[in-house]
């Protein structure tokens, strides 16, 4: 494919303040829940495991909220949030959805490992 330039996680959430407590209303009743979320965060900060595992990445990887998105990113995970992206000579491509990030179960290291199979998977090599 082309060269991988950045990896982007949107969440199933606004930021903000008042996003973060809806966000947190609908997980405390059970309306809702964000499988990326679950992954990069303990609480109201991230894991330690998931600092760990994006320093040793060879590319940044970014979050973002629905409200965050630019327009690019709008248009690659409208209706496919929460989801990752990678960023491949500048083309947006979903690399990992809503069901793959749900098999993760919050687990950095299955997440790691889903992300590397799907990146080969679709023939996009880390630099």
């Amino acid at each position: 494919m082309g060269d991988l330039r950045r990896l982007v996680g949107i969440y199933e959430a606004d930021g903000g303040l008042v996003g973060e407590a809806r966000y947190a209303i609908r997980k405390l009743t059970g309306r809702g829940h964000c499988s990326l979320c679950e992954v990069t965060h303990r609480g109201v900060t991230s894991k330690l495991e998931w600092r760990s595992m994006c320093e040793g990445l060879p590319v940044p990887f970014e979050l973002v909220h629905l409200n965050e998105r630019s327009p690019a990113i709008l248009e690659a995970s409208e209706g496919a949030t929460p989801c990752v992206l990678a960023d491949v000579d500048g083309e947006l491509v979903l690399i990992l959805g809503r069901d793959a990030l749900d098999r993760c179960g919050g687990d950095v290291g299955k997440f790691a490992d889903a992300l590397r199979t799907a990146l080969s998977g679709r023939g996009i090599a880390m630099p």
